[in-house]
């Protein structure tokens, strides 16, 4: 706050509890919400303001403020502004390391509520404007809910409101993918679903620009990479694989490389349980605003700690907790047991679902991945694949088909 304050550049720079002297706190608090039409305001203005609304002696009187507006003259005042800033943040960063080593102190305490405390506490370091949130009465909610009701209908009656999975039916079926959301993509080991769940991630983030990330312990950052690079560029997967690209296939790879290496796409394969999934999401949050997340397998989550029904259980409610504290949806691909082998059509349910009947209770979607070509090798359907939508909280279920294109690693409508 030197020489002239220009208020719109500091209101949008600093927030209120970067100041640690009570005096600051008052002033700035006071020159935000102070209601004129000035942009800039010198200390004569402020001086005249703070003896108007009787602050001027609380404040120091009129030799304190003009010596805080004035400052050192060897200042700018975006340099102050970064002064302050910084300094807060080390003040939150310091906090979250004593509330680590507070909950270290007893060997008994719960280290998933240790994580969690501390995760919470260095969002709020480094989004100190963000407010907790509490209990709201209904009443309150009323109006924004209206609100938002009546700008989507403004804009077009048929618009998504959710993150595209690139598949039209699907998103018409779904209104795409909302924060909050458990989605759970099943199918039988090498029916595609892991593919389905990567294609999602790269609609989101190649061709929307929405930052996306993938937790997988069944394949290594390389593998996905060169799935992605074979789905974008229609070099097939085998080519890529054995190295023996022809000279259309390189024109093909330099003509989207720009694109794929410009996509916010996080790839973290350097995992070992779901409380590793959580501490790493809340950081890609805070740091790059997180949109979408996947995560391959949830049975290759299970530690073996307890039997495998109660650890998968823990799983999908972690993952839902983790969703709407994130606000964001989360993909959780999960393995189905044989039980669709058994049957004459050998489509999945919703009873399939390995290990644990918490992962559809929890899921708000459900979709599976089902081939009549995984199962005969002379159907008549070879080629396609069905995205069951077996279960959807908030809408109708469905069975949507689409072209197979495994080859090149990818799921796409059928038309395509």
């Amino acid at each position: 706050m030197l020489g002239h304050l220009n208020r719109e550049v500091a209101r949008t720079a600093l927030a209120a509890s970067d100041f640690s002297d009570d005096l600051h706190l008052i002033l700035f608090d006071f020159l935000a919400n102070l209601d004129t039409t000035k942009k800039w305001l010198t200390p004569q203005d402020v001086i005249a303001a703070l003896d108007k609304a009787d602050l001027l002696d609380t404040c120091g009187g009129n030799e304190e403020v003009s010596d805080i507006m004035d400052g050192k003259p060897s200042q700018s005042l975006n340099a102050a502004m970064v002064s302050v800033h910084r300094t807060a943040l080390r003040r939150r960063l310091d906090h979250v390391g004593t509330v680590i080593a507070d909950g270290l102190t007893d060997d008994d305490t719960d280290l998933e509520q240790i994580i969690d405390t501390a995760a919470a506490a260095l969002t709020d370091a480094l989004d100190p404007t963000a407010q907790a949130s509490g209990p709201t009465v209904i009443g309150a909610l009323l109006q924004e809910t209206l609100d938002e009701i009546e700008a989507v209908g403004e804009v077009n009656v048929n618009a998504m409101t959710g993150l595209p999975t690139g598949i039209a039916d699907l998103d018409r079926l779904l209104n795409g993918l909302h924060p909050g959301q458990l989605i759970i993509i099943g199918g039988r080991p090498g029916v595609g679903k892991t593919t389905f769940a990567i294609d999602i991630l790269r609609h989101v983030a190649l061709h929307h620009q929405q930052p996306a990330a993938l937790f997988t312990r069944e394949l290594s950052k390389t593998q996905v990479t060169t799935r992605v690079l074979s789905a974008e560029t229609r070099v097939p997967l085998h080519v890529l694989r054995s190295g023996g690209l022809s000279d259309d296939d390189w024109t093909r790879l330099a003509r989207r490389m720009e694109n794929i290496a410009e996509a916010p796409l996080f790839i973290e394969t350097d995992i070992n349980n779901i409380d590793e999934v959580r501490a790493k999401a809340r950081g890609l949050i805070a740091q790059h605003g997180l949109r979408l997340i996947v995560v391959d397998c949830v049975q290759l989550f299970i530690e073996g700690r307890w039997d495998r029904y109660r650890e998968t259980a823990g799983l999908s409610r972690v993952l839902k907790s983790l969703a709407m504290d994130l606000k964001v949806p989360i993909i959780a691909v999960s393995q189905l047991n044989r039980n669709p082998e058994s049957r004459t059509d050998k489509r999945p349910n919703l009873w399939d679902l390995r290990d644990t009947g918490t992962l559809e209770e929890d899921a708000d979607v459900v979709v599976f991945v089902h081939r009549d070509d995984y199962y005969d090798k002379e159907s008549p359907r070879a080629g396609e694949a069905d995205l069951i939508v077996a279960k959807h909280r908030n809408g109708a279920t469905d069975t949507i088909t689409v072209a197979a294109q495994l080859h090149l690693s990818r799921l796409v409508d059928i038309a395509l």
